[in-house]
């Protein structure tokens, strides 16, 4: 059961694709996340309701949506600092981070000590075809580096494009995005602004 207002994605919107990133290893961390006990994302019902909007604008152009995290405990974010503290844990550095130091995830904010995630309205993704494929955005989802930014410079065309359809779409649909991730957005409406949730997905 979740709290009331939050949603399980894959009930909600079965035209999307998913894959809980925290949930495995094939992440920064490269091990689950605490607080991630089940390959699902759960996100606020009014969050949910402007991804069913973004949906409905992409699939004309034969695009979905493939979410990789949305809601995430306190607990899951309190790992990540205690991660980002641990200098000898490196062995996705070569993947994840591979021109920065542990501590300067967090100094340009790439690691946050408190997430917009654990408010239940943030939602990292990207487009994919109808059949699950992810397009080209020019990098993978969490790579820490000036690439992943919005205004990034080294990109193909077509990748500089995908971004932006994603962008467009998700900024009409009420989303805010970020500057140094083209994967996360976060409803500017949110429902609960100033509170950090903490229960686990499972």
């Amino acid at each position: 059961m979740l709290p009331e207002g939050f949603v399980y994605l894959d009930r909600e919107l079965p035209e999307a694709f998913f894959c809980a990133m925290y949930a495995g290893d094939d992440n920064f961390m490269g091990r689950p996340a605490n607080g991630y006990k089940a390959n699902r994302v759960v996100l606020s019902c009014e969050a949910c309701r402007g991804l069913k909007r973004a949906l409905g604008l992409l699939r004309p152009k034969a695009l979905s949506l493939f979410v990789f995290d949305a809601y995430r405990p306190a607990r899951a974010v309190r790992d990540f600092c205690a991660w980002a503290g641990d200098e000898g844990d490196v062995k996705r550095k070569h993947i994840h981070y591979p021109n920065l130091s542990k501590q300067e995830l967090l100094k340009q904010g790439y690691i946050a000590s408190r997430s917009g995630h654990s408010r239940g309205s943030a939602v990292d993704l990207t487009l994919c075809d109808l059949s699950g494929n992810a397009l080209d955005m020019g990098g993978i989802f969490d790579f820490m580096d000036p690439r992943s930014w919005h205004d990034c410079p080294f990109i193909s065309p077509e990748q500089t494009q995908n971004r932006e359809t994603l962008r467009r779409t998700m900024l009409r649909c009420g989303f805010e995005d970020y500057s140094r991730e083209w994967w996360h957005y976060l409803l500017k409406n949110e429902p609960y602004p100033d509170t950090y949730f903490d229960f686990e997905i499972e």
